[in-house]
């Protein structure tokens, strides 16, 4: 896989990321030896970079646990700041206690790269300014290598890339086939600031698999217009015999503009599939059909956080 680096930092991450969400049994239970398989492929494929959080389960404990052995051979991220039971603490104390503890799950005495975690749920000027200086205490003092904030929120995003320097954003659902905003609203300020940006959520909560149909059924956090939208992009791609959960990778990892895309996944033939994703041409004729129908781009595809953060 192609390497890039996190802006200034030296540090190169793989175009496709190792999301630990499901490794931390957040959306169902996995046996630890399916999460270490997990990661020893994912290490095997060429993934270098591993996204973890404290709110993400027992994420981080079973990372340090399949890592043994291997730390020097990977880039390992956590985040600070959300918690289990919806408890934001962005405050400089909050933070340190996040990266100590987050530390010993992760039996590691550095991070590679640490991130705020979903920082759009909170009033954003303490973020930047105590959470910010924090972050930058903590690089300073060896306690990560680059710095950086994660979010829904486009509006937040672009305040953390014009009133802070961190070294990366992680941006969640807007590079994908249904939203391409984290290119068109964040990659030149990116660039101009020297800020790396991370993707994630490539298939948009389900929205871009073939389980498009029972989630439609069911009900979806998305406005109407999004799901219809999304409903349509798989018939097209249906009707072409094709997959539109490895468009919606391939789309997201080759053309959003991000330098790495957070793909959540302890099931070995969807990191794969994913890894595959991120060199395999794409159907031009096909993409250009599946893009005729985006949702006018207006729509949100779900609101999250403070109003005020939107």
């Amino acid at each position: 896989m192609q390497l890039t680096t996190i802006g200034a930092t030296g540090l190169e991450v793989s175009s496709v990321s190792f999301g630990t969400a499901p490794l931390g049994q957040l959306f169902g239970p996995v046996p630890l030896e399916n999460g270490v398989a997990a990661v020893d492929e994912a290490i095997d494929l060429g993934i270098t970079f591993f996204d973890s959080s404290p709110y993400y389960g027992d994420a981080e404990e079973r990372l340090g646990i399949a890592l043994k052995g291997k730390r020097d051979r990977v880039l390992v991220g956590t985040k600070a700041g959300r918690n289990p039971g919806e408890i934001f603490d962005f405050s400089a104390e909050g933070i340190r206690r996040n990266v100590e503890e987050s530390l010993r799950r992760l039996q590691t005495d550095y991070l590679d790269v640490l991130q705020l975690h979903d920082i759009e749920f909170v009033d954003l000027d303490p973020v930047l300014d105590e959470g910010y200086a924090t972050l930058l205490a903590l690089r300073e003092e060896g306690k990560c290598r680059a710095i950086g904030m994660t979010g829904y929120s486009l509006a937040a995003a672009r305040r953390v890339l014009t009133e802070t320097e961190v070294d990366v954003l992680l941006n969640f659902a807007h590079g994908t086939l249904l939203d391409n905003s984290l290119s068109d609203t964040l990659g030149d300020v990116a660039r101009e600031r020297g800020v790396a940006l991370m993707n994630a959520a490539a298939v948009a909560l389900g929205l871009l698999t073939p389980a498009i149909h029972r989630i439609a059924a069911e009900g979806h956090m998305s406005p109407d217009g999004v799901v219809a939208a999304a409903l349509r992009m798989s018939e097209v791609c249906e009707a072409a015999g094709a997959d539109i959960a490895f468009l919606a990778n391939q789309y997201a990892i080759q053309r959003s503009g991000a330098i790495t895309t957070v793909i959540g996944t302890t099931n070995l033939h969807h990191l794969r599939q994913a890894v595959e994703a991120a060199s395999a041409p794409i159907d031009e004729e096909l993409l250009q059909a599946v893009l005729a129908c985006r949702p006018d781009t207006a729509t949100h595809q779900w609101q999250l956080g403070l109003p005020e953060n939107a």
